[in-house]
């Protein structure tokens, strides 16, 4: 489980195709300094496996379901540039984002990005079939990271990067046409699904 607070981002050092998955090796970063062989990380926001690491590089396989609901490619993480990185969290971390699982959701497109002041904001076209799990001042993680959304209409979300957001992570270097993970707020879904669940009940 993640915070949706990136810790720093970095690159892919290499692609290597396997057997209905692509094995990744990623520059590690010099603050990464407690990892261990089994550990959950969050890729721009999917959460990956560590299945190998050195003082350089960590390894990882995207399986064929990630790579399904992404659309990733080979050529396509290359062309990713920088990646946002989040550890998963410790439980006695204070939880300064929300809980995101790293379970991503698919791909949405960025309609519109503007300034305003020294903030960067973003208009997000999502899938129609997530409206119903996104609300104004709610949460969604883009990229792995935690955002409050600002509004939302016709499956389009609006969403404020402050300066610090924008320094940290890759989100920055997104253009109108671009797409991005997305990940819908755990809690909400899962009041949708018992809201759908109750209603069933009632009916039947």
């Amino acid at each position: 489980m993640f915070t949706g607070i990136v810790e720093t981002q970095s690159e892919i050092i290499e692609v290597q195709a396997g057997s209905q998955c692509l094995q990744i090796s990623i520059k590690k970063p010099n603050s990464f300094n407690d990892l261990k062989v089994g550990d959950s990380i969050a890729v721009n926001g999917v959460c990956l496996t560590l299945e190998n690491f050195d003082q350089n590089s960590m390894k990882f396989t995207i399986a064929a379901e990630t790579l399904k609901i992404t659309g990733w490619t080979a050529e396509k993480l290359i062309n990713l540039g920088s990646l946002n990185l989040e550890r998963s969290m410790l439980a006695s971390d204070r939880i300064h984002g929300h809980f995101v699982l790293g379970h991503v959701d698919g791909m949405a497109k960025v309609k519109e990005k503007r300034p305003e002041g020294q903030a960067m904001i973003y208009k997000i076209q999502l899938p129609e079939e997530f409206q119903t799990f996104v609300w104004s001042k709610g949460s969604l993680s883009l990229n792995g990271v935690s955002l409050t959304i600002n509004s939302f209409e016709n499956s389009t979300v609006e969403v404020c990067l402050i300066p610090e957001t924008l320094k940290r992570t890759n989100l920055t270097k997104l253009n109108k046409g671009d797409f991005l993970t997305f990940e819908i707020d755990a809690m909400a879904r899962s009041f949708v699904h018992l809201w759908k669940m109750e209603k069933q009940n009632v009916q039947v």
